[in-house]
């Protein structure tokens, strides 16, 4: 669930299983299976030998990943986490070779027109996970975005206990959890040997977010709060048991564990942490970060090539903001009217209710002019809700977690509350279409009620579409009625700002040189975000390279896309249809995308 939305790989994602030996004489089987359909054709047609692995690599991935599991609704493996052993790592990628073999050993052309297309979309995730595996990121299990520190929280606040049973398995994983935090201190240090560590400045406060897990009365801890209220369907005798055991498993197993942590990183982790910032630094790095760079973007664009991209971009979008200021009537320079969005205080809230309440009022109204945009809505509902206090220091502005209609989730948009004195209101607008509507909540509950197409198409992503979607939502703002004012006017180009800079920043520091500082001196300089903010974003850039680059190349491939739509279908082309062509078929490869976009424009033009 990083930043707006929860990825899967079908290298079977990113973890490989901590198992009873049941579960593991279950996941034996499939993969015994997948050798026997990579080596031969086992007496089925090709159709059948790829539905078999769509089966199969769904099986194995519900009873290997027990996190992602929860997340989906699948009832299975429920009291465990997965392993992050080094043993698990070498059989998880053993076990994508193999699948991979599978998949060279089918015949595409024997495949219908759409098992052509789910064919290609597995075929070359595999392909590029497989690739990666030279680049060792399980080396780096813990940065300021993410970690044991935040994700065990997280996926206990996602869990929906509706009985004893589901109770019972939350306590069998609070009691795990030590092997979780130990295994990740194994990888910490194995990184720690090859050089291979974040940067120790963007180390700062993990310390704190571990300290946050560490609560004096058990029940006051996030890993218990469903421990605090239960359903009808557990008697009082019942809870008052259930909540005696996840009070001792947090005192005895949980705590001293991450105080194991909280020393290792303290005294250990972070004095030998790196002291450069660049991905091109670490062992292999320049290769590493292309790699990145091409798996975020799915494009073949070079760093170099998508740093000029972003310097255009940021000089177009400077001469658009010096006109909206104008426009306003302020009297000054450029940078005095940043200096005047940054601290007047008409622009900020004084409460953390009522920044929630506006950001709950912008989606109130966002709703209801959906329908002119879009011919096909979700069925599944979201919330706006506060960033966890335990993260929402070194947390971003706002993130998204998708919902689930097997699991009877809803999606949440998160906004962060923390320093109320850089969260302005003119860029509110913007940040709820980008992750509610018509942005990322959209988006993903339409590709998550998908019909007739693969489990990996309903729940994979690629950060290029789902991002640049995001990106592009923003941009719908002044269609449905948004930016009315120049302040939320600024704050939208600002936000478009904010994306054509990190094309710039990102490849600055991995591949160009750049340090830290310049990075965050030429954000300051070019847009209107707070210190703390453009802070916060570029630690995240420097710990995740590349992520960022998707945004900006996904959205400038959909309005190309609209662009052309628009001229060749002149007083035929429909928004909505147009929208709805977008999306209908889940996140793809930008080059997919576009493919798919020209063949429904020549649908939709009369014969010769």
């Amino acid at each position: 669930m990083k930043g707006t939305v929860f990825t899967i790989s079908l290298t079977f994602l990113l973890l490989a299983p901590l198992v009873s030996a049941d579960y593991q004489d279950e996941i034996k089987a499939l993969t015994s299976r997948v050798e026997v359909l990579a080596d031969s054709k086992a007496g089925l047609s090709d159709a059948e030998r790829f539905k078999e692995l769509i089966d199969i690599t769904y099986d194995y991935t519900m009873l290997s990943y027990p996190e992602f599991a929860t997340f989906l609704g699948d009832p299975r493996g429920q009291d465990r986490w997965s392993d992050q052993s080094e043993a698990a790592t070498r059989q998880r990628k053993q076990d994508a070779k193999t699948l991979l073999r599978a998949l060279e050993n089918i015949n595409r052309e024997a495949l219908s027109p759409t098992g052509q297309v789910n064919y290609d979309l597995m075929y070359d995730r595999q392909k590029r996970d497989i690739e990666g595996q030279q680049f060792p990121d399980e080396f780096m299990p813990i940065n300021q975005m993410g970690g044991v520190q935040q994700d065990i929280a997280r996926m206990m606040a996602i869990a929906q206990p509706g009985n004893v049973a589901d109770y019972a398995n939350m306590i069998a994983r609070l009691q795990k959890t030590p092997q979780v935090i130990d295994q990740t201190i194994a990888w910490m240090r194995k990184g720690m040997e090859a050089g291979i560590t974040p940067p120790a400045i963007t180390l700062r406060d993990v310390p704190q977010q571990i300290r946050n897990q560490l609560v004096d009365e058990a029940d006051k801890s996030p890993l218990l709060s469903a421990f605090q209220t239960f359903p009808a369907s557990v008697d009082s005798l019942q809870q008052a048991s259930l909540k005696q055991q996840a009070a001792a498993a947090f005192s005895e197993k949980v705590a001293p564990a991450f105080e194991r942590l909280l020393a290792f990183v303290e005294n250990e982790y972070i004095p030998v942490a790196r002291k450069t910032i660049a991905m091109r630094d670490l062992p292999n790095g320049e290769a590493w970060y292309a790699y990145n760079v091409k798996q975020r973007t799915t494009t073949d664009l070079t760093p170099e090539q998508i740093h000029k991209i972003g310097l255009a971009e940021v000089k177009r979008i400077r001469g658009e903001m010096e006109g909206v200021i104008k426009s306003s009537g302020f009297k000054g320079t450029f940078d005095e009217f940043l200096v005047f969005l940054r601290t007047d205080p008409q622009f900020y809230h004084t409460t953390k209710e009522g920044l929630l309440r506006d950001y709950r009022d912008i989606a109130k109204r966002a709703d209801p002019e959906l329908m002119k945009l879009f011919g096909k809505l979700p069925r599944t509902p979201y919330g706006v809700v506060a960033v966890p206090a335990y993260a929402e220091k070194s947390q971003t502005t706002a993130y998204y977690q998708r919902g689930s209609v097997k699991a009877g989730r809803p999606g949440n948009f998160f906004a962060n509350t923390y320093a109320l004195d850089t969260r302005p209101r003119w860029e509110m607008e913007a940040l709820t279409l980008h992750e509610a509507v018509p942005g990322h909540h959209l988006q993903l509950a339409l590709q998550d009620e998908l019909e007739d197409v693969p489990w990996f198409r309903r729940v994979g992503g690629y950060t290029a579409f789902t991002e640049g979607w995001g990106l592009y939502a923003e941009s719908l703002g002044k269609e449905m009625g948004f930016y009315t004012n120049p302040y939320s006017k600024f704050g939208q180009l600002t936000y478009e700002m904010w994306r054509a800079i990190r094309l710039v920043v990102d490849t600055g520091m991995h591949q160009l040189g750049w340090s830290r500082q310049q990075a965050i001196d030429y954000f300051m300089k070019n847009a209107g975000k707070q210190e703390h903010d453009v802070i916060v974003e570029i630690d995240r850039y420097i710990v995740w390279p590349g992520q960022a680059l998707a945004y900006k190349i996904g959205e400038l491939k959909i309005k190309e896309l609209r662009a052309y739509a628009t001229d060749q279908l002149g007083e035929k082309f429909s928004i909505r249809a147009f929208h709805d062509e977008v999306l209908g078929k889940g996140a793809l490869p930008l080059s997919v995308l576009d493919a798919n976009i020209r063949a429904w424009v020549k649908e939709q033009q009369p014969g010769d």
